[in-house]
């Protein structure tokens, strides 16, 4: 009977790890699969059997601690990028016609938006530059 050689078994190993990785969608299992391949190399350069468990646990550790807090980190951000109502917010405009509490018209990224301004007691007229605050349905709340 032949014998196969450690390297071999590594890498039996790690084609082993891949398939609950693809199957179950936990990266965890490829970072392992990535520690059997080193431990494959170390096996390929001569190292003992000893050497090679221990190069397994310290790439695979060393990746799932690495690379598991950067993925979640990630999991949590929101995205940049604002779209819709939120894209509005903080943007200027112009008046044009007179805005108050009762309401009024801008012109807003191109567009006339029915506005109404967010301090009761405020009066924008025609011309004057305007910050949106807030979007309400179709009427933009500026200061």
């Amino acid at each position: 009977m032949v014998d196969i050689e450690a390297w071999v078994w590594w890498l039996v190993a790690a084609a082993g790890l891949g398939i609950p990785l693809v199957l179950t969608a936990m990266p965890e299992f490829g970072m392992m699969a990535v520690g059997a391949i080193a431990a494959a190399i170390g096996a390929a350069l001569g190292l003992g059997a000893v050497a090679q468990v221990l190069l397994f646990v310290v790439v695979s550790v060393a990746l799932i601690g690495v690379v598991r807090p950067i993925a979640a980190r990630h999991r949590t951000q929101h995205p940049q990028l604002a779209t819709g109502t939120e894209a509005l917010k903080g943007r200027q405009a112009v008046v044009l016609e007179r805005v108050d509490a009762s309401g009024g018209r801008i012109k807003l990224a191109g567009e006339v938006w029915s506005a109404r301004a967010l301090d009761t007691e405020q009066v924008y007229e025609p011309g004057h530059q305007v910050d949106v605050v807030e979007i309400d349905g179709a009427t933009a709340i500026v200061m």
